[in-house]
């Protein structure tokens, strides 16, 4: 897998734990390296240069993709999509995640947290 659909998987997967707290939308994630995230209104930041912006239910990356909720379910311009059910994510790829308070914990054995504006990944 090249970095640019990782990364842009991270992003979507930070945002869907958003849109679980209330804040933004969330899509699936598969890091290869630790991400931190900023997330001010709509907006999205990571120090790994990938950014978005969420406008009603659809989020737009940086690179030219975007991501869209529907109900239970977020779908990636890639093709790929997830489908939350209370705290627990499916993903397509076959991974999946739980969030625990600030904490998601993702099948792989990462863990994001989420500190006020700040998701932090490692």
């Amino acid at each position: 897998m090249t970095r640019a659909p990782l990364i842009r998987t991270i992003s979507r997967s930070l945002t869907l734990l958003l849109i679980v707290v209330g804040l933004a939308l969330l899509a699936p994630c598969r890091p290869l390296l630790a991400q931190n995230c900023n997330l001010i209104g709509v907006f999205i930041n990571c120090d790994n240069g990938v950014s978005g912006q969420r406008i009603g239910n659809s989020t737009y990356w940086n690179d030219g993709s975007s991501s869209q909720r529907i109900g239970n379910s977020t779908y990636n311009s890639d093709g790929s999509s997830s489908q939350q059910i209370g705290n627990f994510t499916s993903y397509s790829d076959g991974t999946s995640s739980q969030r625990i308070g600030n904490s998601t914990y993702f099948s792989d054995g990462r863990i994001c947290q989420r500190l006020g504006n700040q998701i932090i990944c490692d």
